[in-house]
């Protein structure tokens, strides 16, 4: 059979000709009707072959659409007119779906990376990630995007090329002459002036340093005639990275790369003292960061009570809740870099005055709207809980007691707030600092980024991005398999990306950079975890499922850190590790010390650590990811599902989402696709209940059907090997306690989580999605595992009724106490879900998250 060897595009372009892509689309076509006939399948893939064959022969060169016809005829002269009907509807959906890519993107003609993104990730990237004119016209596509992003992040390694760079720092400091060109351009590797101002900047930063082996025009003469062909590679691999979907990076960094404002991180941490010229310099430069894009979180706990005195004055303070306003009208009044608001986190120390004040802060509709809050717990605390001891609460302008309160009386009130409102969360102190490398040098960590994954010093970034792990998923003759060694070069090439961000940002203040880069932090995570634990049959809170996020978090961690020992041979470890506890061999996370779990050689790689440096201070977080999650089509972060299935609107119309791994094992297993899609969305997106096979509820449960110790659990086993902590919600249905939030926080605390937030199904609002779990019957996913008994092991114990978990009258909260929160301020869509510590829309990807 002589088959051409080319074909021809609908943009024209003559690609290679590929059989397979035949096979897939008349398989396709045999699934939607349900016809399992092998023979027949591989009859009309041979049949349309052998008159392509006939009719073009090797040298001729079809039209897909030639092509396309030719498969329908084949199908209908083997009277399989129902496989041909579906085939043909198969054909119209895809002509359909070019042409609303086409509109949202405003192209006449597709490319091949418009074409691998969904419908639903292009009216995303348009609507807030892609350049436009001052008219709002599109000027890039997303191929566009991440070149320039690509472009950026390999402006490092350029200029970190051991022919260009000198460690040591011994070269003479060369006179700079500015910069001259406007682009530069090698192949597709596009340079515009944003770019070689970061570059510029760079230079002169290596070149104060001593590090510059070449003066500027030396420098950009080795670039045009050896160094661009040199590192378009690492261009490449970066652009690939992306457009493949194994790893995007926060999302400041694809708005700002390569632009004129060319900041790349997401959040900070700013510091507040007790003066008025403190807390303006604080509202200030966060005024400059919601405008640059990032979000802030801020520990109020230096400024002095409400109602203490003001000696300057002769008046009376009005605490820290008060300054917290100016910050929230602050993100009011700023469009964050003219993309979105910003977020806020505010943390209060247990012992302040005004805490009792705080943890209601939220309690009012309309109040504290851009804020997360959570309250720092110390181990004093705890002591005082476990002792029945009265709490002092301290002044912290002199260190007197203010007053004493009930120990359990107040976290009491704090897990009321938080089962009526969704806050405050809790940060713990100790965990925190448990394995903080750089305590000894710069004391405790007492502020966390806006969503709590990252404990910062005051005036620290983190620069993020997420792996994502379903693209690993590899399916083979014997099945589904996860792929580690692709996993393994993707996050080398990830902890490269994120350790060049911090070296071509563009800091909002220079005090940020300053501290930025002595202690060069960086954040890998995870997304796409409950997509993958479906491709691979294992229940998300199952002990298998628990055994497979800490082994993948393990194996990132592992990967990430190794990386970051050759990053700092080449390029220097960061300044400070030698009074870092890694100059001892000590690693920052609970794993390390517990060798009983280990995968991975880490004694070798400690010992590495301490003889060589490494890059960074800490390497992996897991941050949320809801729109960088719904660009790559995955869940989102580490959470489960938060529905398999949901009627989505759009400009268009309404459709089902439904979720990929679902949609093929209802097709695998031979049931009625359309009226399973419509009996789970009546049944809130849950299969539990449902009259389907045990396998399929057993292994696709989604966030309510997972009891809340089991969310706890599944943070816990991620957390183990996490340098910094991890964003997550507790989701609980509506029918929980407040003692259940308050076990919740005991549990977490004694797990030695950095932090918790819990969020009880509809305390900001009613949800549309309603699953069994949700509607008052209790947990009926059939999954069994450890996490009961290691309540019981942690001293938490709960009431249980057969099996189940008691269900108790809930207290009644009044409209009035409740946050409002029933629809996105985007889109005006009902579908949101709270998911890593933030609010997210289902339908646009709209976020609470300045990350995500």
């Amino acid at each position: 059979m002589n088959l051409p060897k080319y074909v021809i595009k609908r943009d024209g372009k003559k690609v290679e000709f590929d059989s397979k892509k035949i096979l897939s689309a008349i398989t396709k076509a045999f699934v939607a009707t349900h016809n399992t006939d092998e023979h027949a399948l591989k009859k009309a893939y041979t049949l349309t072959l052998e008159k392509i064959s006939r009719r073009f022969g090797e040298n001729g060169t079809p039209h897909v659409e030639e092509i396309q016809d030719l498969v329908e005829q084949s199908l209908v002269e083997l009277n399989l007119y129902e496989v041909a009907k579906a085939y043909v509807l198969y054909r119209k959906q895809r002509e359909q779906i070019r042409e609303e890519k086409k509109r949202i993107l405003g192209k006449q003609l597709l490319d091949e990376v418009d074409k691998s993104f969904s419908v639903n990730a292009l009216r995303l990237l348009a609507s807030r990630y892609l350049l436009k004119d001052e008219s709002g016209k599109l000027i890039e596509g997303p191929k566009q995007l991440f070149q320039r992003v690509a472009a950026l992040i390999a402006i490092a390694d350029m200029l970190y090329d051991e022919e260009i760079y000198d460690k040591s720092g011994s070269q003479k400091v060369w006179q700079s002459y500015g910069l001259k060109p406007q682009k530069l351009v090698y192949k597709e590797m596009f340079l515009n002036e944003h770019h070689l101002e970061r570059m510029h900047a760079l230079y002169q930063e290596l070149n104060s340093q001593g590090k510059m082996k070449l003066s500027w025009d030396e420098f950009l003469n080795w670039l045009q005639n050896v160094g661009f062909e040199k590192h378009y590679d690492d261009y490449k691999k970066y652009y690939e990275l992306m457009v493949e979907k194994k790893f995007l990076p926060n999302s400041p960094t694809l708005f700002n790369a390569g632009t004129r404002l060319g900041q790349l991180s997401a959040c900070f941490v700013l510091p507040i003292e007790d003066s008025i010229e403190s807390i303006m310099d604080a509202a200030k430069q966060a005024a400059i960061i919601f405008k640059s894009g990032g979000g802030i979180g801020i520990n109020y706990s230096a400024l002095r009570p409400e109602g203490d005195i003001v000696a300057s004055t002769g008046g009376v303070a009005s605490g820290p809740v008060s300054f917290m306003r100016i910050i929230d009208t602050l993100t009011d009044v700023i469009k964050q870099g003219g993309k979105r608001r910003g977020a806020n986190m505010g943390i209060l120390e247990i012992s302040h005055p005004d805490i009792e004040k705080f943890i209601k802060a939220k309690s009012q509709p309309g109040r504290f709207e851009n804020f997360n809050i959570s309250v720092l717990v110390t181990p004093e605390f705890w002591t005082h809980l476990e002792s029945n001891e009265p709490w002092p609460l301290i002044n912290p302008r002199d260190g007197s007691k203010w007053k004493e309160v009930d120990a359990k009386t107040l976290l009491d009130e704090i897990a009321r707030m938080a089962w009526e409102t969704g806050d405050p969360g809790l940060v713990f102190f100790d965990n925190i600092n448990r394995y903080n490398p750089l305590y000894e040098h710069l004391g405790p960590i007492k502020a966390t980024n806006p969503c709590g994954e990252e404990p910062l010093y005051p005036y620290e970034s983190c620069n993020l991005g997420s792996i994502n792990l379903y693209a690993f998923v590899k399916r083979t003759k014997n099945g589904v398999e996860f792929d580690w060694d692709s996993l393994k070069k993707a996050v080398e090439i990830a902890t490269r990306f994120l350790d060049n961000v911090i070296d071509v940002n563009k800091y909002p203040v220079s005090e940020i950079e300053r501290v930025t880069k002595q202690t060069r932090r960086i954040g890998l995570g995870l997304m796409g975890l409950a997509d993958t634990l479906y491709a691979l049959n294992t229940p998300y809170n199952s002990e298998e499922g628990f055994s497979f996020m800490s082994k993948v978090t393990e194996f990132v961690s592992y990967h990430s850190l190794r990386t970051s020992v050759e990053l700092a041979k080449a390029r220097g470890a960061f300044p400070l590790f030698e009074k870092s506890d890694y100059a001892k061999a000590k690693l920052p996370f609970e794993g390390f010390y517990h060798r009983e779990w280990w995968h991975e050689d880490w004694e070798a790689l400690s010992k590495e650590i301490a003889q060589n440096g490494v890059r960074n201070s800490h390497t992996m977080t897991v941050a949320p990811t809801g729109s960088i999650s719904m660009i790559a089509e995955v869940s989102s972060g580490l959470e489960p599902q938060f529905a398999l299935v949901f009627e989505k609107h759009v400009t268009v119309g309404k459709f089902y989402y439904v979720d990929p791994e679902f949609e093929r094992r209802i097709e695998e297993l031979g049931l009625d696709k359309q009226a399973v899609i419509e009996e789970v969305a009546k049944n809130g997106g849950s299969v539990q209940g449902l009259n389907l096979p045990e396998d399929l509820r057993r292994v696709f449960v989604v966030a309510y059907d997972i009891p809340w110790w089991d969310h706890v659990r599944a943070q816990y086993e991620v957390q183990k090997w996490v340098s910094a902590a991890v964003s997550k919600t507790i989701n609980m249905p509506s029918w929980v306690t407040p003692d259940d939030v308050l076990s919740a926080y005991v549990f977490a605390h004694r797990l030695g989580l950095k932090g918790i937030t819990v969020y009880r199904d509809s305390s900001k609002g009613e949800q549309v999605l309603k699953t069994p779990a949700q509607r008052g019957e209790g947990y009926i996913a059939p999954v069994s595992n450890k996490t009961l008994e290691l309540l019981r092991e942690k001293g938490v114990e709960l009431k249980r009724v057969k099996g189940k978990v008691e269900k108790r009258i809930p207290i009644i909260v009044t409209e009035e106490e409740k946050m409002v929160f029933s629809r996105c301020p985007v889109c005006g869509s009902v579908n949101l879900a709270a998911q890593e510590a933030c609010t997210k829309c289902l339908d646009c990807g709209w976020s609470t998250c300045v990350i995500a």
